[in-house]
Protein backbone atom coordinates (compact mmCIF):
# COMPACT_ATOMS: atom_id res chain seq x y z
CA UNK A 1 0.00 0.00 0.00
CA UNK A 2 2.70 2.17 1.00
CA UNK A 3 3.87 1.63 -2.51
CA UNK A 4 1.41 2.53 -4.42
CA UNK A 5 0.50 5.80 -2.59
CA UNK A 6 4.48 7.02 -3.33
CA UNK A 7 4.18 5.69 -6.98
CA UNK A 8 2.63 7.60 -9.88
CA UNK A 9 -0.74 6.34 -9.93
CA UNK A 10 -0.88 6.55 -6.48
CA UNK A 11 0.14 10.76 -6.55
CA UNK A 12 -2.39 10.90 -9.38
CA UNK A 13 -4.96 9.23 -7.41
CA UNK A 14 -4.17 11.58 -3.87
CA UNK A 15 -4.09 14.56 -6.16
CA UNK A 16 -7.73 13.49 -7.31
CA UNK A 17 -8.83 13.41 -4.01
CA UNK A 18 -7.55 16.73 -2.57
CA UNK A 19 -8.72 18.19 -5.44
CA UNK A 20 -12.08 16.88 -5.01
CA UNK A 21 -15.08 16.06 -7.67
CA UNK A 22 -14.86 16.83 -10.75
CA UNK A 23 -17.68 19.07 -11.50
CA UNK A 24 -16.04 21.69 -9.78
CA UNK A 25 -15.12 24.96 -11.47
CA UNK A 26 -11.85 25.21 -12.54
CA UNK A 27 -10.38 28.42 -11.09
CA UNK A 28 -7.01 28.90 -9.63
CA UNK A 29 -7.73 32.17 -8.63
CA UNK A 30 -10.84 31.36 -6.67
CA UNK A 31 -9.49 27.94 -5.29
CA UNK A 32 -6.02 29.46 -3.91
CA UNK A 33 -8.37 32.41 -2.34
CA UNK A 34 -10.57 30.20 -0.75
CA UNK A 35 -7.63 28.04 1.06
CA UNK A 36 -6.27 31.44 2.37
CA UNK A 37 -9.45 32.49 3.58
CA UNK A 38 -9.68 29.21 5.74
CA UNK A 39 -6.57 30.14 7.00
CA UNK A 40 -7.20 33.33 7.83
CA UNK A 41 -10.44 32.18 9.76
CA UNK A 42 -8.47 29.51 11.76
CA UNK A 43 -6.08 32.31 13.27
CA UNK A 44 -9.35 34.97 14.00
CA UNK A 45 -10.76 31.79 16.04
CA UNK A 46 -7.10 31.24 17.69
CA UNK A 47 -7.15 34.79 18.84
CA UNK A 48 -10.82 34.79 19.65
CA UNK A 49 -10.14 32.29 22.05
CA UNK A 50 -6.89 34.28 23.62
CA UNK A 51 -9.87 37.39 23.73
CA UNK A 52 -11.91 35.17 25.70
CA UNK A 53 -9.71 34.34 28.21
CA UNK A 54 -8.44 37.70 28.75
CA UNK A 55 -10.04 40.96 28.26
CA UNK A 56 -13.46 39.47 26.43
CA UNK A 57 -14.19 43.09 24.87
CA UNK A 58 -13.49 42.10 21.48
CA UNK A 59 -14.45 38.43 21.25
CA UNK A 60 -17.76 39.01 19.55
CA UNK A 61 -16.25 40.55 16.59
CA UNK A 62 -13.16 37.94 15.96
CA UNK A 63 -15.59 34.80 15.95
CA UNK A 64 -17.87 36.82 13.99
CA UNK A 65 -14.53 37.41 11.38
CA UNK A 66 -14.04 33.84 11.43
CA UNK A 67 -17.36 32.66 10.60
CA UNK A 68 -17.27 35.20 7.64
CA UNK A 69 -13.98 34.45 6.37
CA UNK A 70 -14.43 30.28 6.98
CA UNK A 71 -17.41 30.22 5.25
CA UNK A 72 -16.95 32.20 2.35
CA UNK A 73 -13.57 30.51 1.92
CA UNK A 74 -15.31 27.24 2.32
CA UNK A 75 -17.95 27.98 0.00
CA UNK A 76 -14.56 29.22 -2.78
CA UNK A 77 -13.19 25.94 -1.85
CA UNK A 78 -15.78 23.54 -2.34
CA UNK A 79 -16.93 24.76 -5.32
CA UNK A 80 -13.25 25.47 -7.48
CA UNK A 81 -10.06 23.79 -8.13
CA UNK A 82 -7.16 24.71 -9.41
CA UNK A 83 -7.19 25.16 -13.30
CA UNK A 84 -4.67 26.95 -15.22
CA UNK A 85 -1.24 27.31 -14.04
CA UNK A 86 -0.35 30.00 -16.47
CA UNK A 87 1.13 33.52 -15.69
CA UNK A 88 -1.89 35.47 -16.02
CA UNK A 89 -3.40 32.97 -13.72
CA UNK A 90 -1.00 32.70 -11.77
CA UNK A 91 -0.84 36.44 -10.91
CA UNK A 92 -4.39 36.49 -10.83
CA UNK A 93 -4.57 33.94 -7.65
CA UNK A 94 -1.90 35.71 -5.81
CA UNK A 95 -2.98 39.51 -6.46
CA UNK A 96 -6.41 38.94 -5.71
CA UNK A 97 -6.15 36.57 -3.14
CA UNK A 98 -4.27 39.18 -1.12
CA UNK A 99 -7.02 41.81 -1.74
CA UNK A 100 -9.49 39.90 -0.81
CA UNK A 101 -7.65 38.99 2.42
CA UNK A 102 -7.06 42.38 3.25
CA UNK A 103 -10.76 43.39 2.56
CA UNK A 104 -11.93 40.26 4.84
CA UNK A 105 -9.15 40.76 7.16
CA UNK A 106 -10.40 44.37 8.24
CA UNK A 107 -13.74 42.61 9.53
CA UNK A 108 -12.81 42.11 13.18
CA UNK A 109 -11.70 45.87 13.71
CA UNK A 110 -14.70 47.03 11.97
CA UNK A 111 -17.16 44.87 13.92
CA UNK A 112 -15.12 45.90 17.17
CA UNK A 113 -15.23 49.23 17.30
CA UNK A 114 -11.26 50.26 16.78
CA UNK A 115 -11.74 53.03 15.56
CA UNK A 116 -14.79 54.29 16.61
CA UNK A 117 -13.52 57.60 18.62
CA UNK A 118 -15.45 60.92 18.71
CA UNK A 119 -15.40 62.43 15.25
CA UNK A 120 -14.85 59.36 13.26
CA UNK A 121 -17.56 58.14 11.02
CA UNK A 122 -18.47 54.92 9.69
CA UNK A 123 -16.46 55.10 6.33
CA UNK A 124 -13.61 56.73 7.82
CA UNK A 125 -13.48 53.53 10.34
CA UNK A 126 -13.59 51.65 7.29
CA UNK A 127 -10.90 52.56 5.97
CA UNK A 128 -8.69 52.42 8.80
CA UNK A 129 -9.78 48.68 9.28
CA UNK A 130 -8.85 48.14 6.00
CA UNK A 131 -5.60 50.51 6.60
CA UNK A 132 -4.63 48.18 9.11
CA UNK A 133 -5.35 45.04 7.29
CA UNK A 134 -3.52 45.86 4.23
CA UNK A 135 -0.38 47.12 6.97
CA UNK A 136 -0.60 43.98 8.82
CA UNK A 137 -0.65 41.46 5.83
CA UNK A 138 1.31 43.09 4.14
CA UNK A 139 4.04 43.27 6.89
CA UNK A 140 4.25 47.37 6.70
CA UNK A 141 3.92 48.36 9.86
CA UNK A 142 2.46 51.22 9.25
CA UNK A 143 -0.73 52.11 11.91
CA UNK A 144 -3.93 53.59 12.45
CA UNK A 145 -4.56 52.95 15.67
CA UNK A 146 -4.06 55.64 18.40
CA UNK A 147 -5.58 53.91 21.74
CA UNK A 148 -3.44 51.05 22.06
CA UNK A 149 -5.43 50.23 25.00
CA UNK A 150 -8.36 50.18 23.41
CA UNK A 151 -8.54 46.83 21.81
CA UNK A 152 -8.26 43.65 23.51
CA UNK A 153 -5.97 41.60 24.21
CA UNK A 154 -7.30 38.99 21.52
CA UNK A 155 -7.85 41.48 18.77
CA UNK A 156 -4.16 42.73 19.40
CA UNK A 157 -3.19 38.82 18.86
CA UNK A 158 -4.59 39.02 15.98
CA UNK A 159 -2.91 42.38 14.29
CA UNK A 160 0.32 40.74 15.19
CA UNK A 161 -0.57 37.39 13.71
CA UNK A 162 -2.13 39.09 10.37
CA UNK A 163 2.06 40.25 9.42
CA UNK A 164 3.09 36.56 10.46
CA UNK A 165 0.98 34.97 7.85
CA UNK A 166 1.98 37.71 5.57
CA UNK A 167 5.58 37.29 6.14
CA UNK A 168 6.19 34.16 4.88
CA UNK A 169 2.76 34.54 2.62
CA UNK A 170 -0.18 32.90 2.81
CA UNK A 171 -0.21 31.77 -0.87
CA UNK A 172 3.15 29.66 0.11
CA UNK A 173 0.84 28.50 2.79
CA UNK A 174 -1.84 27.40 0.63
CA UNK A 175 1.09 25.49 -1.74
CA UNK A 176 1.93 23.42 1.00
CA UNK A 177 -1.13 21.51 1.02
CA UNK A 178 -2.02 21.66 -2.77
CA UNK A 179 0.69 19.55 -4.35
CA UNK A 180 -1.34 18.72 -7.48
CA UNK A 181 -0.85 22.27 -8.77
CA UNK A 182 3.32 20.86 -10.02
CA UNK A 183 5.20 23.55 -12.09
CA UNK A 184 1.99 25.75 -11.46
CA UNK A 185 2.86 25.68 -7.19
CA UNK A 186 6.43 27.10 -7.61
CA UNK A 187 5.42 30.03 -9.93
CA UNK A 188 2.65 30.94 -7.27
CA UNK A 189 5.46 30.84 -4.79
CA UNK A 190 7.64 32.93 -6.59
CA UNK A 191 4.60 35.29 -7.87
CA UNK A 192 3.82 36.39 -3.76
CA UNK A 193 7.75 36.12 -2.75
CA UNK A 194 9.03 37.90 -6.24
CA UNK A 195 12.46 38.53 -6.69
CA UNK A 196 15.19 38.07 -9.72
CA UNK A 197 15.42 34.21 -8.94
CA UNK A 198 13.43 31.21 -7.69
CA UNK A 199 15.16 28.79 -5.57
CA UNK A 200 13.42 25.22 -5.05
CA UNK A 201 14.34 23.27 -1.92
CA UNK A 202 12.86 20.03 -3.32
CA UNK A 203 12.02 18.48 -6.20
CA UNK A 204 8.23 19.00 -5.54
CA UNK A 205 6.76 22.40 -4.87
CA UNK A 206 4.90 21.71 -2.08
CA UNK A 207 7.81 20.10 -0.09
CA UNK A 208 9.76 23.40 -0.90
CA UNK A 209 6.97 25.45 0.60
CA UNK A 210 6.53 23.37 3.83
CA UNK A 211 10.39 23.54 4.29
CA UNK A 212 10.09 27.19 4.21
CA UNK A 213 7.18 27.17 6.91
CA UNK A 214 9.36 24.83 8.93
CA UNK A 215 11.97 27.31 9.76
CA UNK A 216 9.48 29.98 9.68
CA UNK A 217 8.37 28.35 12.48
CA UNK A 218 11.37 27.36 13.97
CA UNK A 219 12.63 31.15 13.98
CA UNK A 220 9.35 32.38 15.35
CA UNK A 221 9.77 29.64 18.22
CA UNK A 222 13.46 30.72 18.56
CA UNK A 223 12.55 34.53 18.79
CA UNK A 224 9.90 33.93 21.40
CA UNK A 225 11.57 31.61 23.88
CA UNK A 226 14.76 34.66 23.79
CA UNK A 227 12.63 37.07 24.44
CA UNK A 228 10.37 35.12 27.68
CA UNK A 229 13.99 34.46 28.50
CA UNK A 230 15.20 38.04 29.34
CA UNK A 231 13.76 40.08 31.98
CA UNK A 232 10.77 42.41 30.65
CA UNK A 233 8.47 40.89 28.05
CA UNK A 234 5.77 38.38 29.52
CA UNK A 235 4.77 35.14 27.29
CA UNK A 236 2.05 37.00 25.54
CA UNK A 237 4.27 39.78 24.66
CA UNK A 238 7.10 37.49 23.65
CA UNK A 239 4.78 35.50 21.31
CA UNK A 240 3.47 38.62 19.94
CA UNK A 241 6.45 40.64 19.29
CA UNK A 242 8.23 37.20 17.70
CA UNK A 243 5.31 36.71 14.99
CA UNK A 244 6.15 40.06 14.22
CA UNK A 245 9.88 40.22 13.95
CA UNK A 246 10.23 36.53 12.30
CA UNK A 247 8.00 38.32 9.86
CA UNK A 248 9.92 41.28 9.81
CA UNK A 249 6.26 43.35 10.38
CA UNK A 250 6.97 45.29 12.67
CA UNK A 251 3.63 45.64 14.78
CA UNK A 252 3.99 46.09 18.22
CA UNK A 253 1.03 46.03 21.22
CA UNK A 254 2.36 48.94 22.28
CA UNK A 255 2.74 52.31 21.19
CA UNK A 256 6.24 53.10 22.04
CA UNK A 257 6.70 49.39 20.45
CA UNK A 258 10.30 47.87 21.63
CA UNK A 259 11.08 51.06 22.82
CA UNK A 260 8.19 49.99 25.73
CA UNK A 261 10.47 47.93 27.30
CA UNK A 262 13.46 49.99 27.48
CA UNK A 263 15.79 47.08 27.61
CA UNK A 264 19.41 46.57 25.76
CA UNK A 265 18.63 42.72 26.16
CA UNK A 266 15.24 42.78 24.15
CA UNK A 267 16.69 44.93 21.42
CA UNK A 268 19.87 42.40 20.80
CA UNK A 269 17.03 39.96 20.71
CA UNK A 270 15.17 41.40 18.22
CA UNK A 271 18.05 42.52 16.38
CA UNK A 272 19.13 38.81 15.67
CA UNK A 273 15.74 37.72 14.69
CA UNK A 274 15.22 40.38 12.34
CA UNK A 275 18.83 39.99 10.26
CA UNK A 276 17.85 36.37 10.37
CA UNK A 277 14.79 37.25 8.73
CA UNK A 278 16.25 39.58 6.36
CA UNK A 279 18.14 36.44 5.11
CA UNK A 280 17.30 34.57 2.19
CA UNK A 281 15.71 31.53 3.13
CA UNK A 282 17.52 29.23 1.25
CA UNK A 283 20.86 30.04 2.66
CA UNK A 284 19.35 28.67 6.08
CA UNK A 285 18.04 25.24 5.04
CA UNK A 286 21.57 24.81 3.73
CA UNK A 287 22.70 25.69 6.77
CA UNK A 288 20.42 23.65 8.51
CA UNK A 289 21.85 20.70 6.69
CA UNK A 290 24.98 20.93 7.54
CA UNK A 291 26.37 23.67 4.78
CA UNK A 292 27.23 27.12 7.12
CA UNK A 293 29.69 27.89 4.14
CA UNK A 294 26.84 28.82 2.15
CA UNK A 295 26.53 32.21 4.02
CA UNK A 296 29.76 33.38 3.53
CA UNK A 297 29.50 32.10 -0.72
CA UNK A 298 26.27 34.31 -0.95
CA UNK A 299 27.40 37.41 -2.78
CA UNK A 300 23.75 38.98 -2.25
CA UNK A 301 24.35 38.33 2.03
CA UNK A 302 27.89 39.64 1.57
CA UNK A 303 26.75 43.01 0.38
CA UNK A 304 23.37 43.48 2.43
CA UNK A 305 25.92 42.94 5.54
CA UNK A 306 28.60 45.58 4.42
CA UNK A 307 25.36 48.17 3.57
CA UNK A 308 24.23 47.66 7.14
CA UNK A 309 27.67 48.28 8.61
CA UNK A 310 28.50 50.77 6.66
CA UNK A 311 25.02 52.59 7.41
CA UNK A 312 25.14 51.81 11.03
CA UNK A 313 28.59 53.18 11.26
CA UNK A 314 27.29 56.32 9.33
CA UNK A 315 24.15 56.70 11.40
CA UNK A 316 25.97 56.03 14.56
CA UNK A 317 28.96 59.29 13.61
CA UNK A 318 26.15 61.42 12.78
CA UNK A 319 24.37 61.16 16.18
CA UNK A 320 27.31 61.33 17.94
CA UNK A 321 29.08 64.64 16.61
CA UNK A 322 26.34 66.39 14.30
CA UNK A 323 23.46 65.73 16.96
CA UNK A 324 25.52 65.76 20.14
CA UNK A 325 23.84 62.56 21.33
CA UNK A 326 26.35 60.14 24.04
CA UNK A 327 28.04 57.78 22.49
CA UNK A 328 26.14 54.92 23.85
CA UNK A 329 22.83 56.43 23.42
CA UNK A 330 24.25 56.96 19.60
CA UNK A 331 25.22 53.90 19.28
CA UNK A 332 21.97 51.81 20.67
CA UNK A 333 19.59 54.37 18.53
CA UNK A 334 21.85 54.44 15.21
CA UNK A 335 22.35 50.09 15.28
CA UNK A 336 18.88 49.10 16.22
CA UNK A 337 17.05 51.62 13.53
CA UNK A 338 19.44 50.64 10.87
CA UNK A 339 18.64 46.61 11.09
CA UNK A 340 14.80 47.54 12.04
CA UNK A 341 14.73 49.72 8.70
CA UNK A 342 17.24 48.05 6.34
CA UNK A 343 14.97 44.92 7.40
CA UNK A 344 11.85 46.67 6.30
CA UNK A 345 10.80 45.88 10.13
CA UNK A 346 9.69 49.20 11.41
CA UNK A 347 10.45 48.36 14.95
CA UNK A 348 10.99 51.12 17.10
CA UNK A 349 13.36 51.81 20.30
CA UNK A 350 12.21 55.47 21.06
CA UNK A 351 10.93 55.09 24.65
CA UNK A 352 8.64 58.28 23.69
CA UNK A 353 8.90 61.44 20.88
CA UNK A 354 11.28 63.50 22.57
CA UNK A 355 14.05 59.98 22.27
CA UNK A 356 17.65 60.05 20.36
CA UNK A 357 15.25 56.65 19.07
CA UNK A 358 13.29 58.84 17.22
CA UNK A 359 15.07 59.51 13.91
CA UNK A 360 12.99 62.53 12.69
CA UNK A 361 14.44 64.46 15.01
CA UNK A 362 17.65 63.43 13.48
CA UNK A 363 20.36 65.39 11.09
CA UNK A 364 19.54 65.21 7.90
CA UNK A 365 22.45 63.37 7.07
CA UNK A 366 21.42 60.37 8.89
CA UNK A 367 17.71 60.48 7.58
CA UNK A 368 18.99 60.34 4.03
CA UNK A 369 20.84 57.53 5.43
CA UNK A 370 17.60 55.45 6.67
CA UNK A 371 15.50 56.82 3.59
CA UNK A 372 18.16 54.73 1.59
CA UNK A 373 17.42 51.75 3.34
CA UNK A 374 13.50 52.01 2.81
CA UNK A 375 14.55 51.88 -1.17
CA UNK A 376 16.98 48.56 -0.92
CA UNK A 377 15.41 46.70 1.53
CA UNK A 378 17.51 43.05 2.16
CA UNK A 379 17.89 40.13 0.67
CA UNK A 380 15.77 38.35 -1.90
CA UNK A 381 14.20 35.08 -0.44
CA UNK A 382 13.78 36.30 2.70
CA UNK A 383 10.47 37.75 4.54
CA UNK A 384 12.04 41.37 3.91
CA UNK A 385 10.52 44.55 1.39
CA UNK A 386 12.16 46.86 -0.33
CA UNK A 387 13.80 46.62 -4.61
CA UNK A 388 16.46 43.58 -2.60
CA UNK A 389 20.49 43.86 -2.38
CA UNK A 390 20.75 41.69 -5.47
CA UNK A 391 18.84 43.75 -7.77
CA UNK A 392 20.53 46.70 -6.50
CA UNK A 393 23.74 44.91 -7.38
CA UNK A 394 22.41 44.04 -10.89
CA UNK A 395 21.40 47.28 -11.57
CA UNK A 396 24.55 48.82 -10.37
CA UNK A 397 26.30 46.35 -12.87
CA UNK A 398 23.99 47.08 -15.85
CA UNK A 399 25.04 50.85 -15.13
CA UNK A 400 28.83 49.86 -14.85
CA UNK A 401 28.42 48.26 -17.83
CA UNK A 402 26.99 51.25 -19.55
CA UNK A 403 30.12 53.74 -18.64
CA UNK A 404 32.48 50.97 -19.78
CA UNK A 405 30.56 50.51 -23.45
CA UNK A 406 30.72 54.16 -23.83
CA UNK A 407 34.49 53.53 -23.88
CA UNK A 408 34.89 50.06 -25.56
CA UNK A 409 31.56 50.18 -27.88
CA UNK A 410 32.09 46.45 -29.63
CA UNK A 411 32.90 44.85 -26.56
CA UNK A 412 30.87 41.90 -25.42
CA UNK A 413 30.42 42.89 -21.30
CA UNK A 414 28.39 40.87 -19.11
CA UNK A 415 26.61 41.88 -15.97
CA UNK A 416 27.35 39.57 -13.15
CA UNK A 417 26.10 38.40 -9.82
CA UNK A 418 28.20 36.18 -7.78
CA UNK A 419 30.54 35.33 -10.74
CA UNK A 420 27.78 34.22 -12.63
CA UNK A 421 27.00 36.05 -16.10
CA UNK A 422 22.86 37.39 -15.75
CA UNK A 423 20.89 37.01 -18.61
CA UNK A 424 19.64 39.67 -20.58
CA UNK A 425 16.58 39.25 -19.90
CA UNK A 426 16.88 38.91 -16.13
CA UNK A 427 18.58 42.87 -16.59
CA UNK A 428 16.45 44.29 -19.08
CA UNK A 429 13.52 43.15 -16.66
CA UNK A 430 15.04 44.94 -13.62
CA UNK A 431 15.61 48.20 -15.72
CA UNK A 432 12.05 48.15 -16.29
CA UNK A 433 10.67 46.96 -12.76
CA UNK A 434 13.44 50.44 -11.73
CA UNK A 435 12.07 52.45 -13.96
CA UNK A 436 8.38 51.85 -13.04
CA UNK A 437 9.13 51.57 -9.12
CA UNK A 438 11.03 55.64 -9.66
CA UNK A 439 7.95 56.35 -11.46
CA UNK A 440 5.62 54.84 -8.55
CA UNK A 441 7.27 56.79 -6.31
CA UNK A 442 7.06 60.07 -8.57
CA UNK A 443 2.96 59.61 -8.68
CA UNK A 444 2.60 58.90 -4.96
CA UNK A 445 4.84 62.06 -3.64
CA UNK A 446 2.54 63.87 -6.31
CA UNK A 447 -0.58 62.74 -5.08
CA UNK A 448 0.02 62.95 -1.47
CA UNK A 449 1.36 66.74 -1.89
CA UNK A 450 -1.72 67.39 -3.85
CA UNK A 451 -3.54 65.69 -0.90
CA UNK A 452 -2.09 68.89 1.28
CA UNK A 453 1.00 66.44 2.88
CA UNK A 454 4.53 68.22 3.01
CA UNK A 455 7.40 67.48 0.79
CA UNK A 456 9.40 65.64 3.69
CA UNK A 457 6.09 63.30 4.75
CA UNK A 458 5.19 62.41 1.49
CA UNK A 459 8.59 61.41 0.28
CA UNK A 460 9.59 59.52 3.33
CA UNK A 461 5.67 58.08 3.50
CA UNK A 462 5.61 56.26 -0.14
CA UNK A 463 8.97 55.04 -0.20
CA UNK A 464 8.28 53.35 3.45
CA UNK A 465 4.76 52.41 2.13
CA UNK A 466 6.26 51.15 -1.22
CA UNK A 467 9.43 49.10 0.70
CA UNK A 468 7.03 47.69 3.63
CA UNK A 469 9.15 50.07 6.25
CA UNK A 470 6.48 50.66 8.16
CA UNK A 471 7.38 54.29 9.82
CA UNK A 472 8.48 57.00 7.74
CA UNK A 473 9.97 60.58 8.21
CA UNK A 474 8.25 63.82 8.68
CA UNK A 475 4.86 63.21 10.20
CA UNK A 476 4.26 59.86 10.11
CA UNK A 477 7.94 58.82 12.36
CA UNK A 478 8.11 55.85 14.45
CA UNK A 479 6.01 57.51 17.28
CA UNK A 480 3.33 59.04 15.20
CA UNK A 481 -0.34 57.89 14.06
CA UNK A 482 -1.16 57.93 10.51
CA UNK A 483 -4.75 58.38 11.03
CA UNK A 484 -3.03 61.63 12.66
CA UNK A 485 -0.88 62.45 9.43
CA UNK A 486 -3.00 61.85 6.79
CA UNK A 487 -6.58 62.51 5.30
CA UNK A 488 -8.86 59.51 4.57
CA UNK A 489 -8.01 59.79 0.00
CA UNK A 490 -4.33 59.48 1.79
CA UNK A 491 -5.21 56.54 3.74
CA UNK A 492 -6.59 54.74 0.91
CA UNK A 493 -3.70 55.62 -1.78
CA UNK A 494 -1.76 54.28 1.09
CA UNK A 495 -3.45 50.89 1.41
CA UNK A 496 -2.44 50.44 -2.56
CA UNK A 497 0.93 51.16 -2.18
CA UNK A 498 1.70 48.91 0.70
CA UNK A 499 0.29 45.78 -1.15
CA UNK A 500 2.17 46.76 -4.87
CA UNK A 501 4.70 46.77 -2.49
CA UNK A 502 4.35 43.35 -0.45
CA UNK A 503 3.49 41.67 -3.93
CA UNK A 504 5.94 43.77 -5.90
CA UNK A 505 4.84 45.43 -9.24
CA UNK A 506 4.26 42.93 -11.87
CA UNK A 507 2.39 40.86 -10.12
CA UNK A 508 -0.21 43.73 -9.14
CA UNK A 509 -0.36 44.74 -12.49
CA UNK A 510 -0.82 41.53 -14.22
CA UNK A 511 -3.41 40.69 -11.85
CA UNK A 512 -5.68 42.17 -13.97
CA UNK A 513 -5.24 40.09 -17.04
CA UNK A 514 -7.05 37.46 -16.44
CA UNK A 515 -10.07 39.00 -15.49
CA UNK A 516 -9.89 41.59 -18.85
CA UNK A 517 -8.69 38.44 -20.80
CA UNK A 518 -11.79 36.96 -19.27
CA UNK A 519 -13.95 39.90 -19.68
CA UNK A 520 -13.12 40.24 -23.57
CA UNK A 521 -14.39 36.57 -24.38
CA UNK A 522 -17.38 37.13 -22.95
CA UNK A 523 -17.62 40.35 -24.86
CA UNK A 524 -16.95 38.77 -28.48
CA UNK A 525 -19.24 35.77 -27.88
Amino acid sequence: MKGFWHSRAGQARRATMLQGPSNRRPNTALHVMGLALIFVALGMAVCALIELLSSNRDSVALVLGAIVCGGFGTMLWLRTRAGSTRARDVFAAVGWTWVTMTLFGAIPYLAAGTFATAGVGFFEQLVNSVFESASGYSTTGSSTLVDFERPGRGLMMYRQLSQWYGGMGIVVLAVTVLPYLGVGGLDLVAAEAPGPTSDRLAPRVSETARRLWILYVLLTVAVAVLLFAVPGPTLYDSVAHALTTASTGGFSPYQTSIGYYDSVLVELVVIAGMLYGAINFTLHWRAAGGDFAAYRRDSELRSFVVLILAAATSVIATLWICDSWGSIEAFRAGLFNVVSLGTSTGFGNATDANSVGNFVLWAPAAQFVILFLFVVGASSGSTSGGIKVMRLRILVGHVIRSVRRVQQPRAVIAVKHGGTAVSEDVVSRLAGFFLIYVLLICFGVFALAALGVDLETSIGTIVSTLGNMGPALGEAGPTASFAEAFGVPARLLLVVFMLIGRLEIFPMLLMFAAPYRALRQKMSV
